[in-house]
């Protein structure tokens, strides 16, 4: 299975695969999320490393059953050859109503079919107040003229 956009990437091409990749976040849909990486990708997610792809959709479906009403918003760091550095934040709440807002960094490594073979991520979050909130699109894909995270100074 292939997945363009392929490296080696540009500029251009790795923006295009990293919002391909946010619009499936923001999916909220772990299946379809786990088809973007190849079988046996490995993640360090946090504290908790998984493998393969039903350890990722596994890992996802616990995610987005307590972080509610999520949104989520990536931006292109750096890229080399088959590598992406992503920055990110995204927010949501929990079952008791609190909001909050986590931030981070992605390491991809891509395969030569344009699946990711490895994901690093670093996420830091703290608490927000409702009125803080800065991603109020309806759930589902970032709107095309929604601010990034440069443009939100974020």
């Amino acid at each position: 299975m292939s997945r363009p956009p392929l490296p080696p990437f540009t500029a251009e091409t790795a923006a295009e695969k990293i919002r391909l990749a946010e619009d499936g976040w923001n999916s909220r849909d772990p299946a379809r999320v786990a088809l973007a990486y190849t079988p046996t990708c490995q993640w360090r997610n946090r504290a908790e490393f998984v493998a393969g792809r039903a350890e990722i959709e596994a890992l996802l479906t616990r995610k987005w059953a307590r972080e509610l009403d999520y949104r989520l918003v990536k931006e292109l760091w750096a890229h080399d050859g088959n590598r992406i550095a992503v920055r990110f934040a995204y927010e949501y709440h929990d079952d008791s109503g609190n909001w909050f807002r986590a931030y981070g960094n992605e390491n991809w490594e891509f395969d030569a079919d344009g699946l990711m073979r490895r994901r690093i991520a670093s996420i830091n979050e703290h608490p927000i107040t409702e009125a803080e909130r800065k991603f109020r699109w309806p759930l589902g894909r970032r709107p095309d003229d929604h601010p990034g995270l440069s443009e939100l100074g974020l």
